[in-house]
């Protein structure tokens, strides 16, 4: 029974050091204060106090962590990406512990990770795959590439004219369950465009420096094409849905998401009128970007794992959920406050997918993450407090392993992971 998922759940996290750039496992007594809402009386809740050792495990990086992301496909859950000022680690995570499984060598910041739908974890098979797309802030691609046979592989694609023209703000493959789901990524970026890379295309244009181009005949794998679709202003964030493979969901900063036809006829999708299904409209953040006054948020929006149907996403200091199916003009179906200062990130949980988390990039907050349930939207979030100001949580996720809901989030150099509830 998983009683404090419907309950006000304070933890008292203390932020630890480590001398060394090892996974650990902190461990401290926690008090687990406890407050029924009216609201939840009809649940049978059967328990009295909860007092108990709680793990954490952490993970120390060597530099800043940025970027972090949990692998959701059926075989990779546990595994996660965390991106650098320098590299990018492959963790290989459970319950108590954690342990680096491959380590990409980049030689830049990291601002985006996407996992390929086809990686798998040595937890499910000796034959196990790991894929995933990394974004540098140089602007350029990397295609990073280990198997249980194999050693690290660095992939270059996206640099120079070919990409984007400003800092990649996020990264995705693009849905969908077939067999070519991991041929396609795509990127958004402040420079107003959505890029979508076919990896393996059938035009083969020779990677810059590589033998074909000095007149060769030894193999070398083609660069990736790009192809574009302009938007009228800076782009957050892009996701895909796993029920389909034409449609992403892209978000700007000013309060406005689109739901894009990213398959539509190549003729047509010169810009996002031409190829977006649907526009969803955040009000106050459409209000706030007129006036001038959002100029320190972010925007970040993610599709419900059970529903394409359900989006949500958090605009500065609101948070909102539309229904695809009660369009209502694009306005939100519901909406609330999370963080008065701004919420930085948007993550829907893929086991229990009522729930959905919001962090803040605010350092007077202190790191905090808000884990809201959809069932009662109105209610206060569970607060999860990781750590003491000036850390704040740069990025977290939910990872996808079964029973209680677990996070992951990048707190200064380390990367934090812990359930937000117990059986």
């Amino acid at each position: 029974m998983m009683a404090c998922y419907h309950s006000k759940v304070s933890f008292d996290r203390r932020a630890r050091g480590h001398t060394s750039a090892v996974a650990s496992v902190a461990a401290s007594p926690r008090v687990l204060s406890i407050t029924l809402p009216q609201t939840f009386s009809a649940f049978n809740v059967n328990f009295i106090t909860i007092l108990d050792t709680i793990m954490d495990v952490r993970h120390y990086h060597g530099s800043d962590v940025h970027v972090v992301r949990a692998c959701h496909t059926g075989d990779g859950a546990g595994l996660v990406a965390i991106g650098g000022m320098h590299s990018v680690q492959v963790l290989q995570t459970t319950p108590t512990s954690c342990k680096v499984i491959a380590n990409f060598h980049i030689g830049c910041q990291i601002t985006a990770l996407a996992w390929s739908p086809k990686s798998t974890s040595p937890s499910f098979t000796d034959e196990w795959d790991i894929e995933l797309v990394a974004a540098g802030s140089e602007r350029s691609l990397y295609l990073l590439t280990k198997t249980s046979s194999t050693e690290e592989d660095i992939f270059i694609y996206g640099g120079g004219l070919s990409g984007h023209h400003a800092k990649i703000n996020d990264i995705s493959y693009a849905g969908g369950e077939s067999d070519i789901s991991h041929r396609f990524v795509a990127s958004v970026s402040d420079d107003r465009t959505l890029l979508i890379w076919d990896l393996t295309p059938e035009v083969k244009i020779p990677s810059p420096g590589s033998p074909e181009s000095d007149g060769s005949d030894a193999p070398s794998r083609p660069q990736p094409t790009a192809y574009p679709i302009a938007f009228p202003h800076p782009l957050a964030s892009v996701s895909s849905h796993p029920s389909t493979s034409k449609d992403l969901l892209v978000a700007d900063n000013r309060g406005s998401l689109f739901v894009v036809d990213w398959r539509t006829d190549e003729n047509e999708r010169a810009s996002w009128r031409n190829s977006s299904i649907v526009e969803l409209v955040e009000p106050h953040a459409l209000a706030d970007a007129a006036c001038g006054v959002s100029k320190t948020w972010s925007a970040s929006a993610a599709w419900r794992a059970d529903s394409a149907d359900i989006i949500g996403a958090t605009y500065g200091s609101k948070f909102a959920l539309w229904d695809l199916n009660k369009l209502n003009g694009g306005k939100p179906t519901m909406s609330g406050t999370s963080f008065t200062e701004g919420g930085n990130r948007f993550r829907w949980c893929p086991t229990f997918p009522e729930y959905f988390g919001i962090s803040t990039n605010s350092p007077t907050k202190g790191a905090v993450i808000n884990v809201h349930n959809t069932t009662y939207i109105h209610t206060e979030p569970n607060s999860f407090a990781i750590a003491p100001r000036p850390l704040f949580v740069r990025d977290f996720d939910f990872l996808s392993t079964p029973g209680i809901p677990r996070i992951v989030a990048a707190v200064g150099r380390e990367v934090v992971m812990f359930s937000i509830g117990v059986e």
